[in-house]
């Protein structure tokens, strides 16, 4: 099965099922070190080692939470992202999923200085996710897409617009806290841009 899979999307599942058996072992050493940590949290938590550093706008995304929150990232990259890696092929596609990633970091990075809460490390592929989505959505606008819950079939062009809608509303409400509901956006905002800038140069 996995080798019915495109290679860049093969190793991004390998990698982060691979982070996720790693942090079974390693306590909360991984979350310090590589968890997407707010502007400043070191201030915050006088004993913590770390606080943010560059390498976690990228290394976050390797990190999760639990079996539920990989288990849901790694169908969607399994879902989309083998889809999307065929129409733009391994190297821009490689591109395109980090820079969601990081246009998803720095989103969460803005939200959190925003904020007067306690330091909260963000940790997910949720924002490549995200991204991915949004290029699915653009590439296979009529492809039908089942949501979950409730299961109510919509074409995928649709089914990308709702999920956006419901993620600012959660996000501008607060409803589900402990989701990083902007970080979600931004990864949708970057691979947008990054596509149109692309489809420009052609």
């Amino acid at each position: 099965m996995l080798s019915s899979i495109p290679p860049i999307t093969r190793a991004l599942l390998i990698a982060n099922v691979a982070v996720f058996l790693a942090q079974q072992f390693t306590q909360d050493t991984l979350f310090v070190w590589f968890a997407l940590w707010p502007l400043g949290a070191s201030s915050f938590a006088p004993g913590m080692p770390a606080g943010f550093l560059p390498w976690q706008l990228v290394t976050y995304s390797f990190l999760h939470g639990n079996e539920i929150h990989i288990l849901v990232n790694m169908l969607g990259l399994f879902m989309f992202g083998s889809e999307v890696e065929r129409v733009l092929g391994p190297r821009r596609y490689l591109i395109y999923y980090f820079v969601s990633v990081l246009t998803a970091a720095l989103a969460q990075l803005v939200t959190s200085a925003a904020s007067a809460g306690p330091p909260v490390p963000t940790v997910g592929a949720s924002g490549g996710l995200f991204g991915l989505l949004l290029a699915y959505g653009m590439f296979f606008p009529r492809r039908i897409v089942m949501l979950i819950f409730p299961p109510i079939p919509m074409p995928a062009w649709l089914f990308v617009i709702v999920y956006a809608v419901i993620e600012l509303y959660l996000g501008v409400t607060g409803t589900q806290a402990g989701v990083a509901h902007f970080a979600h956006l931004g990864g949708m905002l970057g691979g947008f841009i990054l596509l149109q800038y692309w489809r420009r140069r052609r």
